[in-house]
């Protein structure tokens, strides 16, 4: 579930660096927030897909 958000969050962010900067720092948000949900799973021990 969490590496599905991450996955999400990711998309949303190169979508946002496509279209420019008209979300401002909501993009950047969305960056730390996949990679967090990534260190957090990596962390875990579990497997990353």
């Amino acid at each position: 579930m969490l590496m599905t958000i991450a996955i999400v969050l990711l998309v949303l962010w190169l979508l946002g660096l496509v279209t420019g900067t008209t979300l401002g720092g909501f993009i950047y948000i969305l960056l730390v927030a996949a990679v967090a949900l990534f260190l957090v799973r990596l962390l875990t021990g579990r497997k990353v897909v």
